[in-house]
């Protein structure tokens, strides 16, 4: 019983930081669709379309790369998270843009330390494989 719920949350610390980073990408990549106005070029949209999706396709990679260094994800989404509320607060003085910064820099944070959770969970394991395999090893 113990070990079937331990499976279920490995499951869910394995998945949930995947499935959020690719809604959160996309959630970047719509941004991008005001860029859609009457009297542009197709030249002009696709250049449009892609200086808008810069930061998407960044984070993109940075899923990519996580998806098996769940290190990366972790330090590159809170980074994310950190760097947007900061340029938030040089570029604005209102105050009540620190709260409205939350809504994209809170997932961000969400997103990291799951990636860090499931990071860390994952070399516990591999320690305790190591330390068992010795143990064997011995007798």
């Amino acid at each position: 019983m113990k070990s079937h719920r331990l499976k279920n949350v490995s499951r869910f610390v394995y998945w949930t930081p995947r499935i959020l980073s690719i809604l959160f990408v996309i959630f970047f990549m719509i941004f991008s669709l005001d860029v859609f106005e009457p009297g542009l070029s197709a030249k002009e949209i696709a250049i449009g379309l892609f200086m808008h999706n810069i930061p998407a396709l960044i984070l993109l990679i940075v899923v990519i790369i996580s998806w098996k260094h769940e290190i990366v994800g972790g330090i590159v989404f809170i980074l994310a998270g950190l760097l947007y509320i900061i340029m938030l607060i040089i570029n604005s003085s209102e105050w009540y843009m620190l709260t409205w910064s939350l809504q994209i820099a809170g997932p961000a944070f969400l997103i990291g330390i799951l990636f860090i959770l499931n990071w860390r969970k994952k070399r516990i394991f591999n320690q305790s494989e190591i330390l068992l395999q010795k143990t064997s090893q011995k007798f």
